[in-house]
């Protein structure tokens, strides 16, 4: 059964599905000051937003969308269904998300990034899209980063405009990468450089200790 708290505003073309949670204090179809017309917003069947969450007008989001407190989803961002987005997090305007893609707490995704179905972004990652932040045209140059399928970001790792991320990589916590890692390798370091495959892990139990997949 669908919830919304007292203090949750839906702004008008906001189209809510079935069983849609709104915690307090939710804002969903948060119009732009350069808006001049409604634009469409969209939140998927049992979706949960928690306390505080932002979504601006012009954004399309899946069924089963979960947020923890205080996230932001700017205009014009779609994505998937199950996927989640951490407290604090941050997802510009013009991102897109595939399908059951974990974005965790206090990370940064800005415009232009495509964060492929399956992958999954740590604690306190950020992703860049500004080759030359300081330029009067820095907006003309802007690069989104790619990450693919089920390729894992690390947490407090960042990454710079333009790079990709291969399918199935993995990039350690705290590296700074700086250009395209290939599918399936793992990176760490500053600047990030391959230190193996992920074939190459191995998922280790102590003894007396249970193993989960």
């Amino acid at each position: 059964m669908s919830y919304r708290a007292a203090t949750a505003i839906v702004y008008d073309g906001v189209v809510l599905g079935d069983d849609v949670y709104l915690d307090e204090f939710v804002i969903v179809g948060r119009p732009r000051e350069s808006d001049t017309e409604r634009r469409e917003t969209r939140v998927g069947a049992g979706s949960i937003l928690r306390s505080g969450t932002v979504i601006y007008a012009g954004t399309r989001i899946g069924r089963g969308f979960r947020t923890g407190h205080g996230a932001l989803i700017r205009h014009g961002s779609v994505i998937g269904d199950d996927c989640s987005v951490g407290s604090g997090s941050v997802i510009e305007c013009e991102v897109r998300i595939g399908e059951r893609v974990r974005v965790h707490s206090q990370a940064f995704i800005p415009e232009f990034s495509v964060l492929e179905d399956d992958c999954w972004i740590g604690p306190r990652a950020v992703l860049t899209n500004a080759p030359y932040p300081t330029s009067p045209h820095a907006k003309e140059f802007l690069q989104g980063v790619r990450v693919g399928r089920r390729a894992k970001v690390g947490a407090n790792a960042t990454l710079l405009p333009g790079v990709v991320i291969g399918e199935n990589a993995l990039v350690g916590a705290g590296s700074v990468v700086t250009r395209d890692v290939p599918p399936g390798a793992v990176v760490a370091g500053n600047p990030a450089e391959p230190i193996k495959s992920v074939g190459d892990l191995e998922y280790k139990v102590q003894p007396g200790t249970k193993a989960y997949p």
